[in-house]
């Protein structure tokens, strides 16, 4: 079993940016692939960036891509999520998830934990 707890959501005015942290419970979250995922009220959960185990392979939602940032630290069990040029459009609840595999995914069923969910919202 893996907790992982996200941190970091807030309000935050469009073009400005915001850090999104996921910390996990269990050493062996070094060894798994990290998503991040967002649901807006109404929406379905969806895809927003992911990393390998090592953090050598990275993959972006195209909506994401050039804007946000996903990196982790193994020896502090935490995955990062960077945003800048934030959105109207980004605003929605964000989860981490993980794996219990190395690689990577974009598809939610393939991730095993997840975490409570922290809420971004960015104003015009």
């Amino acid at each position: 079993q893996v907790q992982l707890v996200e941190s970091g959501g807030g309000l935050v005015q469009a073009g400005g940016s915001l850090g999104l942290s996921c910390a996990a419970s269990r050493r062996t979250f070094s060894s798994y692939a990290v998503g991040w995922f967002r649901q807006a009220p109404g929406k379905e959960r969806e895809f927003v960036a992911t990393i390998s185990w090592s953090g050598a392979s990275t993959y972006f939602a195209d909506s994401v891509k050039g804007r946000f940032t996903i990196s982790r630290d193994n020896a502090k069990n935490t995955v990062s999520l960077q945003m800048d040029s934030l959105k109207p459009e980004d605003t929605a609840v964000y989860y981490c998830a993980t794996r219990t595999t190395g690689s990577w995914s974009t598809v939610p069923n393939e991730y095993t934990y997840w975490g409570q969910g922290t809420q971004v919202t960015v104003s015009s």
